[in-house]
């Protein structure tokens, strides 16, 4: 990450706007993202991941990397932007905080070596609280998803306008999250 700030989440590395990790961090790339629209963005399944859950990534895992690549990363994405600084420099004020969820539908599950997106779009943002609502797709394999998503658009991230490739894996309602003073982290 550099000084300067871009437009987007798109081609920038998870690294370095999930500051919790590594082994915890469940997304891989930004695909899409508009910070006031949504974001799309992948994450492939580890062994570390599956580890004595019969080779499933368990859905509490994916509604995880559902709020990490949704009110995580844009959430801490527009605040940077907002307080001109960076990732590192707001996690020394405030911690991001899962706060909420809402109804998680389960289609289908996920294995290990099995790319998935996270299609998520915001539904309210304010005072560094954010919900989002959205879905997990298996991606199909091989698929170039930076080429896929360059031509995405608000239209087709709000009515999941994929191929029919993607295999719908869950539905996720009000996922909610706050980033909260540090100073006020221990006395919740």
């Amino acid at each position: 990450m550099t000084d300067t700030f871009n437009d987007t989440l798109v081609g920038e590395k998870p690294k370095d706007w999930l500051l919790h990790g590594p082994t915890k961090r469940l997304v891989n790339n930004y695909h899409w993202h508009n910070p006031k629209i949504g974001i799309v963005a992948s994450y492939t399944p580890l062994e570390r991941d599956v580890h004595d859950h019969f080779g499933i990534f368990r859905g509490v895992d994916q509604i995880e990397s559902f709020a990490q690549a949704t009110i995580v990363s844009c959430a801490t994405f527009s605040e940077c932007n907002k307080m001109k600084c960076t990732p590192t420099e707001l996690k020394e004020t405030f911690m991001p905080i899962f706060i909420g969820i809402g109804n998680v539908n389960y289609h289908s599950y996920l294995e290990k070596g099995q790319t998935f997106i996270n299609i998520g779009y915001i539904k309210f943002y304010k005072f560094r609280q954010m919900v989002c609502d959205g879905r997990i797709y298996k991606a199909p394999a091989g698929l170039n998803l930076d080429a896929y998503f360059r031509d995405f658009n608000e239209e087709r991230l709000k009515a999941y306008d994929l191929s029919e490739d993607f295999k719908l894996v869950a539905e996720l309602f009000d996922i909610t999250g706050r980033a909260i003073k540090k100073e006020l982290f221990n006395t919740l």
